[in-house]
């Protein structure tokens, strides 16, 4: 079941630039209801990868909300990865990109696209490698 939350009580959130950004990407994308859904996935040099796409699906288990006029969504799995987080989007010399503000990963590789938490290893079969891979 979908749950909406209100944003002082949300798990997650999302920066100004993030929005701005995430807004954008939903109207090219032509798909009215969507919103940006935040996952994890095993694998990367440190354990889990962040995943993000522009979804107009809300799933069964879904937790839902909307944070400066941005649809979150994240599924049951990886909310736990992800309380508290922050999607934010960043310039640097490289260009431009989201980036997630996790306060749950205890360390990340160098590129800044995979994670790990305090005693928990990532499930076994989707994706391994290093930086390079992502």
């Amino acid at each position: 079941m979908t749950q909406t939350l209100d944003p002082i009580s949300a798990p997650i959130g999302i920066s100004e630039a993030g929005a701005n950004h995430a807004l954008s990407a939903i109207a090219a994308s032509g798909k009215d209801q969507a919103g940006v859904r935040l996952f994890i996935k095993s694998g990367g040099c440190s354990g889990y990868q962040y995943g993000m796409a522009i979804d107009d699906r809300e799933l069964d288990g879904d937790t839902v909300l909307f944070d400066r006029g941005v649809k979150l969504i994240v599924d049951r799995m990886s909310l736990p990865l992800v309380q508290g987080a922050e999607i934010d989007y960043v310039v640097s010399m490289m260009g431009g990109g989201f980036t997630v503000n996790n306060p749950n990963a205890t360390s990340a590789c160098g590129c800044g696209h995979s994670f790990r938490t305090d005693g928990s290893e990532a499930q076994a079969g989707e994706g391994s490698g290093g930086c390079a891979s992502h």
